[in-house]
């Protein structure tokens, strides 16, 4: 993978000048390739990992494994459009192994999300199962540690 690529999906605020420096290129290199992965839909958006467990009234999240019935001509791709579309969903992935995609839901309460799945999701055409699992905490999130772990016995845990 690119160097600069993975830079930036490690920490998104590095400034164009600390990753020339990082990288041993011009700030104007590093602003073009930016701009040119913007353009090109490699790079999607800029975000904050944020603890959603240090925030009040911060919501439910769960994962929602569908079983799918794939649309002759359009696969998978049909159903998926459709769940995007929905406001609660924030992630839709296809997966292979036992069910066919995968979805993280947002809701503010558990009942939110419980409404969502049993008068929205499953009313869909093509759904032929889902089953719901409720995130109830994150210990790291996109490669984020996320827990209060000293730094000492941080790395006492590397392998």
């Amino acid at each position: 993978m690119d160097k600069l690529l993975r830079l930036l999906s490690e920490n998104s605020d590095y400034s164009p000048a600390e990753l020339a420096l990082m990288l041993d290129e011009t700030e104007e290199n590093i602003i073009d390739r930016i701009r040119s992965y913007e353009k090109q839909g490699i790079i999607k958006g800029h975000r904050a990992i944020v603890d959603f467990e240090n925030v009040e009234d911060s919501g439910v999240t769960a994962y929602i494994e569908l079983k799918v019935t794939p649309l002759k001509e359009k696969g998978f791709d049909e159903v998926a459009e459709k769940i995007m579309g929905f406001d609660e969903v924030a992630s839709v992935y296809l997966m292979a192994g036992t069910y066919d995609l995968a979805l993280i839901v947002k809701g503010d309460t558990i009942q939110d999300v419980s409404s969502f799945v049993s008068r929205k999701l499953s009313a869909l055409d093509g759904i032929l199962s889902t089953a719901t699992h409720f995130i109830l905490k994150r210990y790291k999130d996109d490669g984020v540690i996320l827990t209060d772990i000293p730094d000492d016995e941080r790395r006492c845990m590397q392998f």
